[in-house]
């Protein structure tokens, strides 16, 4: 999978609840784009559910799979019977930058360690088949300037890489600033280097912007 375009959750906070054994479980899922914003969330959803027997969360705040920023805790169930197993359930979704809280509140019926992990496991899988989902796509830009003969050629070329025209001049030659999906950037300008036969001239923009296709949106 590309670790410039993957799915994200698609709103700020999706929530599902389920009984188990007596215990109600309330899984909330987010959209974690770095760690101090899992965190957040995770204190949030603590503020919230202030009288639950646990608050136990994930989260893998980078590219789907990715383990550079991740973070789990049981807050009070045994070792490894609930933080464990939804940080992997996170891993292995194919999601990126994703958190989940899943808010125990006791029903009085002991699970064992073996159903603590399932229990858990199971609500962070049942909360991701009905997440929305939106697309994380890194852009960069770039400056070309070419001569008039080649604009309409160029042009044609855009929709193909998913570039657009941020900014545009005119002088002795034309001058446009490109914003595309960063894995196009090569592809696009091996195309430009073939229509204007070499006759190119790029110049780098300062800045990659990281974006969404669709960006997360309020709870409904």
């Amino acid at each position: 999978m590309s670790q410039t375009r993957y799915p994200i959750p698609g709103i700020q906070k999706h929530r599902i609840t389920e009984t188990i054994t007596k215990s109600r479980f309330i899984t909330t899922v987010g959209h974690a784009p770095s760690q101090g914003k899992a965190k957040v969330f995770i204190e949030d959803l603590r503020s919230e559910f202030p009288d639950a027997t646990h608050n136990c969360w994930a989260f893998a705040a980078g590219p789907p799979g990715d383990t550079a920023k991740i973070g789990c805790s049981d807050d009070g169930e045994p070792h490894n019977t609930a933080g464990r197993p939804m940080l992997q359930t996170l891993l292995h979704s194919h999601v990126g930058e994703i958190v989940a809280v899943v808010t125990r509140y006791f029903g009085g019926v002991k699970l064992g360690t073996g159903g603590l992990v399932r229990a858990y496991a199971h609500m962070v899988k049942h909360s991701l088949k009905s997440l929305p989902l939106a697309e994380r796509i890194e852009k960069t830009r770039f400056k070309i300037i070419i001569e008039y003969a080649c604009i309409d050629p160029f042009k044609q070329l855009l929709p193909e890489h998913e570039a657009v025209i941020v900014a545009e001049t005119y002088a002795a030659d034309a001058a446009f600033v490109l914003e595309l999906p960063a894995e196009q950037k090569q592809g696009m300008i091996s195309a430009l280097q073939d229509i204007t036969q070499g006759a190119l001239l790029l110049e780098p923009e300062p800045s990659s912007l990281p974006d969404q296709r669709e960006g997360p949106q309020a709870e409904n």
